[in-house]
């Protein structure tokens, strides 16, 4: 079983940049591909990016493209999103979520294919 905590929320000016950091529990976080999600209020809840278990494979969302980075340090069992170029439509809470897969390489956009997720860090984007 996997605990996930996210931190790295908080309120930026449009353009601005910002961390998310994905801390996991558990001794086989190498095992599980991790990706972050954002719900806007009143909306449903969007994939942003996702990483294979390894970090070789990392997938993201188009409206986030060259702006959004994903990258994981198994060592530290901790995943991060480095958000640049924020916009005020990036304003969300941020949600990670992780799955346990065989694939070293695969990492995946459905909502329903992630088992944990952690509680969310809110970012507020202000133009």
């Amino acid at each position: 079983q996997v605990q996930l905590v996210e931190s790295g929320g908080g309120l930026v000016q449009a353009g601005g940049s910002l961390r998310l950091s994905c801390a996991a529990s558990g001794r086989t976080f190498s095992s599980y591909a991790v990706g972050w999600f954002r719900q806007a209020l009143g909306k449903e809840r969007d994939f942003v990016a996702g990483i294979s278990r390894s970090g070789l494979g990392t997938r993201s969302a188009d409206s986030v493209k060259g702006r959004f980075t994903i990258s994981r340090d198994n060592a530290k069992n901790t995943v991060y999103l480095q958000g640049n170029s924020l916009k005020p439509e990036d304003t969300a809470v941020y949600y990670c979520a992780a799955g346990e897969t065989f694939s070293a390489s695969s990492a995946y956009t459905t909502r329903g294919w992630y088992t944990y997720w952690g509680q969310g860090t809110q970012v507020t984007v202000s133009s």
